[in-house]
């Protein structure tokens, strides 16, 4: 089945839940502390209740309070140069009153943030947290269970899957071993552990609610788990461990219209954690890669007008010039279906895939051409760090008088002489979409310049007019829409 996509808020805090029904069975195993197979809630002999504590005695002393201080600069009066305000109210009011420059420390402030974080490593330190808890922070203090407190050191900061690394120096800590998330299902029992509101350490339960969720962000890695553990502010960083104990993921965010907790809780899985934990420690960063395609989801309507078999996978709109994608021999109309021997399903599987690459290192790549599965080595380079730019929809341009319309609202033209667009002549230009026409439903627009039809390269207006004639069905375009190029189904 088709995963789904969420629309989520990033919160300051992460949550937890309300403890599932659970029936009270005399014969459940009493958790040791050693054995593996150690349950979360079993039967404490000496009181006769079900309880979690066991569990949480060997687990929480790893999860600590992060308190952040940072300085931010306050936004200025309108009225911070008006000479009649500036003389009644002088420095009354922040912005007022005289200032040397614009980087008067006077309109400044510090502010204090609170977080949670996750002990991985007790021998060396290392304490697990959001990216956004301990951005841009001047200092950042952890606090354990047991009220001891150390300056962290950050390590390195991810803000592509909300990660960062602390280091402090503190003996006699205890840690949380990392589980294999992708042995994760949906309805297993878990954990979370936090500092929700900076209220203190609490714990809550709940289970799995869903796997592989993302917010389709273009510059962030998700494949978070869903919880339905109540995630509040203050429980950023966080732990979501399993019933053996083993963390499993770190609360990041929710999805909430109010900011409070509807029972909808969101956290990075520890396998796309640990992807970057080495380069966090190398450099201080995560060096990230590209392999040069454009790519996209395959719709319904794709699926069709292409003959493919299945939406699964991340389909190539676009081949960069000279990239390790050219080079392996990959085409723009190819469905990614393997990356290092991981299934794509979508888009953001391959980013994800990618990204947890480091660049200059090669992986396996498999795809489909014309209902055949190829496999290959590619190579995760540096992305060049390019500007990308977009068609501007009001743009005027030359016509050619000759004009075509088409799939219900379009009109498309010869490209004309004085245009000379990026990727050459051949092909023809969109000069009006009418809102609320199929062709505006499916997604074409003025200034977008179609190049090929069901993956046949066309030349010109006539070209274009006898390759779509005729077609009842949905017809897959390969538009380009200013450095990008994209497939739209169109019937």
């Amino acid at each position: 089945m088709k995963r789904k996509t969420l629309l989520i808020s990033a919160v300051f805090g992460t949550a937890l839940v309300a403890a599932p029904a659970a029936t009270a069975q005399s014969n459940w195993p009493v958790f040791s502390g050693k054995s593996k197979s150690g349950q979360a809630m079993v039967v404490d002999p000496s009181r006769g209740v079900l309880t979690m504590a066991p569990l949480l005695e060997k687990t929480t002393p790893a999860v600590v309070n992060i308190s952040v201080s940072s300085t931010v600069k306050l936004p200025q009066t309108p009225f911070a140069d008006d000479e009649f305000f500036e003389r009644f109210f002088g420095d009354r009011i922040p912005g007022f009153g005289e200032r040397d420059n614009e980087e008067d420390e006077s309109n400044e402030r510090t502010t204090q943030s609170a977080g949670s974080g996750v002990i991985i490593n007790a021998g060396k330190g290392y304490v697990l947290t959001n990216h956004h808890v301990v951005d841009k922070a001047d200092k950042i203090t952890v606090t354990l269970k047991d009220r001891r407190t150390a300056e962290a050191e950050l390590i390195g900061s991810d803000p592509g899957i909300d990660i960062a690394l602390l280091k402090i120096d503190l003996n006699n800590l205890t840690d949380i071993p990392m589980a294999n998330s992708d042995r994760t299902k949906v309805g297993d029992f878990v954990i979370a552990i936090g500092n929700p509101f900076g209220i203190g350490q609490t714990v809550t339960s709940g289970i799995v609610s869903a796997l592989d969720r993302s917010t389709n962000a273009p510059d962030k890695y998700q494949n978070f788990i869903q919880t339905d553990a109540a995630i509040n502010r203050g429980n950023s960083g966080g732990a979501l461990i399993n019933s053996k104990g083993e963390l499993i993921g770190i609360n990041a965010a929710i999805l909430s219209r109010s900011g409070g907790s509807n029972g909808i809780g969101f956290a990075v899985p520890t396998n796309m954690v640990t992807g970057v934990m080495d380069q966090l420690i190398a450099y201080g960063e995560v060096r990230r890669g590209r392999i040069g395609v454009t790519i996209q989801n395959i719709t319904p309507e794709l699926m069709t007008a292409m003959g493919l078999d299945s939406q699964d996978g991340a389909l190539v709109s676009q081949v960069v010039e000279d990239s390790p994608a050219e080079e392996a021999g990959i085409r723009e109309g190819d469905v990614i279906v393997e990356f290092n021997g991981k299934p794509i399903l979508d888009s953001d599987d391959i980013r994800n895939a990618v990204g947890y690459v480091e660049r200059g290192r090669n992986a396996d790549i498999s795809y489909i051409r014309d209902g055949k599965k190829y496999t290959t080595k590619i190579k995760v380079e540096k992305a060049p760090e390019d500007e990308v730019v977009y068609a501007d929809d009001d743009e005027d341009t030359d016509v050619e008088p000759s004009r075509y319309e088409a799939f219900d609202g379009a009109t498309f033209s010869d490209i004309p002489a004085n245009m000379d667009p990026r990727g050459g002549d051949d092909g023809v230009l969109i000069t009006n979409v009418k809102r609320g026409s199929d062709a505006f439903d499916a997604g074409l627009r003025k200034g977008d310049i179609i190049r090929a039809v069901n993956n046949k390269e066309i030349i010109d207006l006539d070209d274009f007019k006898s390759k779509i004639a005729g077609k009842r069905k949905a017809v897959a375009l390969t538009v380009q829409r200013g450095r990008n190029q994209i497939y739209i189904a169109v019937k």
